[in-house]
């Protein structure tokens, strides 16, 4: 069984080009969707309204959780490295050098955490997109953010969305449960630092040691699968916007 730098199993050579690959074309995607928005000011302002909309949403759902030191930082990671408005250019940036590299210097379980990132960060800024288009205003209301959400009609893909966001939390409590993947991503700090990978070094530490902390995520992650799926399923709803809807939806932005 071959071994990445630094320890934790890699991937099969069989396999390396087809994840670099993947990611690869996900990392375009993100790409070409801001090449689009900054050629159209109105539609970047709207997309960062959706944004930064969405982020209070997040915030607002998982109140709970967030007043509980157990659970704040995971809360917090989601939120801040998985759903933020900040820009992710230099992660992007620094993962597409190297990802020949990546697929072999990590360990598989890292990379493979890696690719869902990328995934859900692609289908994330597709659908932030798509709703900016179909936003009507620079600012954002529950009305306003129900019909940007029905008008794109990609309930599929927030499903798929909330399993990738899933996917990346089940995997993190996994790995944060190895010990020796822990010690090994440690190790690779001076590595990643000297590659130019601090970004996504920091990410993939900043999200072990957020679910580290919890000591188990199942709490954590049954909360998402329940909420997300509940929103979603009254955001797929046809009809009207009824308050059960907009009840889970923040004030203005």
């Amino acid at each position: 069984m071959s071994s990445a730098a630094g320890g934790g199993t890699a991937l099969p050579a069989g396999m390396q080009g087809e994840v670099a690959q993947r990611i690869l074309e996900d990392l375009k995607a993100v790409e070409r969707g801001h090449a689009v928005r900054a050629a159209d000011d109105t539609l970047r302002r709207r997309v960062q309204a959706i944004k930064a909309y969405q982020q209070r949403r997040f915030e607002n759902s998982y109140a709970d959780l967030l007043a509980e030191r157990r659970y704040a930082a995971a809360v917090g990671f989601f939120v801040d490295e998985l759903h933020g408005p900040q820009d992710f250019a230099e992660r992007q940036a620094q993962i597409a050098g190297i990802v020949p590299t990546l697929v072999w210097m990590f360990p598989r379980e890292v990379v493979d955490t890696v690719a869902t990132l990328v995934a859900l960060h692609a289908l994330s800024e597709s659908l932030d997109a798509e709703m900016g288009r179909r936003l009507r205003s620079d600012s954002v209301t529950p009305k306003r953010y129900v019909a940007a959400w029905r008008a794109t009609g990609r309930a599929d893909d927030r499903r798929r969305q909330v399993d990738l966001t899933l996917s990346v939390g089940r995997r993190l409590d996994l790995h944060t449960r190895d010990p020796l993947l822990r010690s090994s991503l440690r190790m690779m700090r001076g590595p990643a630092l000297l590659a130019g990978l601090g970004e996504l070094q920091h990410f993939l530490e900043s999200g072990f040691e957020a679910f580290g902390s919890m000591r188990g995520a199942a709490r954590f992650i049954a909360a998402i699968e329940q909420r997300e799926g509940a929103l979603n399923a009254a955001l797929s709803g046809a009809g009207g916007l009824d308050g059960g809807v907009l009840d889970q939806l923040p004030p203005v932005a």
